[in-house]
């Protein structure tokens, strides 16, 4: 029985070999449902760290840092920079899953699956939609978090 390599899923595999892009944009459709913010991965991480403040301190500098992480990474889908923006899109799955921001990871790990094809015409489009989301998981984020532990 074959197990998948850690970090990867299915779909993103499935995408691979899926030149009509179907699976991608079916899995931009199942991202759409997934919440913007999971508030119970900060309470794990609360939990995990004993309450120091350290979860509440990651919460905020992934909040500050979005604008840097956002036009860093379309700065490399745009300019066809294939290193620089898969190290953009993994760094941003990565944070935005610590954070729980369980949407915005997704939607960077079908870009990485995008950009790792060489399909920078699809990353352009779904860069769109990371914007957008992007900023309402920071809104969320602020709102249902920061704000209110801070």
């Amino acid at each position: 029985m074959h197990s998948p390599d850690p970090g990867s899923s299915d779909e993103s595999a499935a995408a691979g070999s899926d030149p009509s892009g179907i699976v991608t944009a079916l899995s931009q459709e199942a991202a759409g449902h997934l919440p913007f913010v999971d508030a119970g991965v900060l309470d794990e991480l609360e939990d995990e760290l004993a309450g120091s403040g350290l979860a509440q301190s990651f919460a905020r500098d992934y909040a500050a840092m979005w604008d840097q992480r956002y036009t860093r990474l379309a700065t490399a889908v745009h300019s066809q920079d294939s290193a620089a923006a898969l190290d953009a899109a993994i760094s941003l799955k990565i944070s935005s899953a610590m954070v729980g921001g369980v949407r915005l990871s997704k939607l960077a790990e079908l870009l990485e699956t995008l950009i790792r094809q060489g399909d920078f015409g699809k990353g352009k489009v779904l860069m769109e939609r990371v914007a957008a989301d992007g900023g309402q998981t920071i809104s969320e984020l602020q709102a249902t978090y920061i704000l209110k532990n801070g």
